[in-house]
């Protein structure tokens, strides 16, 4: 039902109600949407299920990007460009989305940077394992720390300014060993995208 659910992400958001519907897409489609209970059971109950249902989102994301290997080869800015591609469909409802992930269960925040680091990394180590990426030991985590770094930098550009997001990749991408060296520490890096989060989350107006 998840995977069914992430189509209607376009129309109804990362919702309970997205989720809700999606057995009227089953082969043999539910008369009706499932009640909140059967969301509850199935999925869990208050932000667990939205959750759910943004996780599945960015794992489909991930397989867009393998299903585009199979198809010919890829690079990693090919790669790059590729998943901010997934985005554009449902920017709109990314921020609340975002605000979702890195909030805690109960209570307001502080955010929580870590899933936007898990999140970012894994587009990196995806993008670099499709393209064939030859580094090892060190260097490996280096250049997905990196890739990470420019994926995520150009991510929160695209929800800001959706028009310039490509260009602004590709001027990251050219001055790639800049990014690295910005990268520096990771706990600066999860403080610098914690604080892009909040920016554009607060902007969003998902926790008025």
């Amino acid at each position: 039902l998840l995977k069914l659910a992430v189509p209607l992400v376009r129309t109804h958001g990362f919702t309970r109600d997205a989720l809700a519907r999606s057995v009227l897409s089953l082969p043999k489609p539910h008369p009706e949407p499932l009640s909140d209970s059967a969301v509850s059971a199935l999925f869990g109950s208050g932000t667990a299920a939205p959750k759910s249902l943004i996780n599945a989102w960015l794992d489909e994301g991930l397989e867009d990007l393998r299903a585009a290997a199979r198809r010919g080869p890829v690079t990693v800015p090919s790669a790059l460009h590729a998943r901010l591609r997934w985005n554009e469909p449902v920017l709109e409802h990314l921020p609340e989305a975002f605000a979702l992930l890195a909030s805690p269960e109960k209570g307001a925040p502080p955010l929580d940077p870590t899933p936007a680091l898990k999140h970012t990394f894994s587009i990196a180590n995806e993008a670099a394992y499709l393209a064939k990426d030859k580094t090892v030991q060190l260097e490996w985590y280096a250049r997905r720390g990196s890739l990470a770094l420019i994926y995520g930098a150009a991510e929160l550009h695209q929800l800001k300014s959706p028009e310039t997001a490509h260009p602004f990749l590709d001027s990251l991408l050219s001055t790639s060993s800049k990014a690295r060296a910005a990268l520096g520490d990771v706990v600066l890096y999860g403080d610098y995208v914690a604080k892009s989060w909040y920016g554009i989350i607060k902007s969003s107006g998902a926790f008025s």
